[in-house]
């Protein structure tokens, strides 16, 4: 293959222009064909053309091939990273067939057997990368999902200062393993950074409550009072009540109350501070009457 590498090593200007042409035809995403896809094409050439002599195209799993495995296991992570289909990074490597096997063409064109052989070999050379792209493509869109998911999780359970020395952790959506070990996580943070007392966990949004969801919500009550904070259990709903009885979950030495504003108000009391009604409400803001 010595004398197709240094072909394309000799016509690597117009192989990169075939090649990207190929890619643009094959792709059906405008705005696929940019400088950064050009400078990644040009650099898969360059490390075909430069591969030793004696070096086969059989097999894209030798140490030989692996800067190009690497290389293309970067662009299949990148075009994860922004939105490509599996198909349109693939179509990144397939298209390189054309211009190779117009080089195969020339190269061999006076003996069909040779010019059979050498196409199969590029063919299936070409086939192996794309697959190696495709697996590389999953991964990396792997990653950007649970990078995703963690970064939902961290948004979906915000600690909030109700007062000095009080914080609450609104609940929304099902609890599990994971998500717990964040809730966990984001509240004994927040019971440290603000020196609080009392941490109220409100379940008002979450939607059913089984005995998995009891024993996280158990389990981060207890490492909260390990950290010297009282919490409150506030939310519980009446389908909530009687399916914690039905299932037989003990709760009773968790302080439970029905609404926030409840919780609140007795974390309050035991922080020896009250609300009172200072005078008549009037409203948030009013509009100066002309004289």
């Amino acid at each position: 293959m010595s004398d197709l590498f240094a072909a394309i090593q000799e016509n690597r200007g117009s192989v990169l222009q075939e090649w990207l042409q190929a890619v643009k035809a094959g792709s059906r995403k405008r705005g696929l064909i940019d400088q950064d896809l050009e400078n990644q094409a040009s650099e898969v050439l360059a490390v075909i053309a430069g591969a030793p002599a004696g070096t086969s195209l059989a097999d894209v799993e030798t140490p030989t091939w692996q800067p190009l495995r690497d290389l293309l296991a970067n662009f299949s992570a990148s075009g994860a990273s922004l939105g490509f289909s599996p198909s349109e990074v693939s179509v990144f490597v397939l298209a390189l067939k054309t211009p190779l096997f117009k080089i195969a063409r020339k190269l061999k064109g006076n003996s069909a057997d040779e010019l059979f052989a050498e196409i199969i070999a590029i063919d299936n050379f070409v086939d192996r990368l794309a697959l190696h792209t495709s697996d590389a493509y999953i991964e990396g869109r792997n990653q950007v999902i649970q990078r995703q998911q963690q970064e939902m999780l961290e948004l979906s359970t915000p600690v909030v200062t109700l007062w000095d020395g009080i914080v609450a952790l609104p609940l929304i959506g099902t609890l599990d393993s994971s998500r717990t070990q964040v809730v966990m996580e984001s509240l004994l943070q927040a019971i440290v950074q603000t020196n609080s007392r009392f941490a109220i966990i409100d379940i008002t949004g979450v939607p059913t409550v089984d005995t998995l969801v009891a024993q996280h919500l158990l389990k981060t009550i207890t490492a909260a009072r390990l950290m010297g904070a009282e919490c409150i259990l506030s939310g519980i709903r009446p389908q909530i009540a009687q399916t914690i009885v039905h299932l037989g979950i003990d709760l009773a030495d968790v302080v439970t109350k029905a609404r926030l504003a409840d919780a609140l108000k007795l974390a309050l009391e035991r922080s020896g501070r009250s609300v009172i009604r200072t005078g008549k409400a009037g409203p948030l803001s009013a509009t100066p009457k002309e004289s």
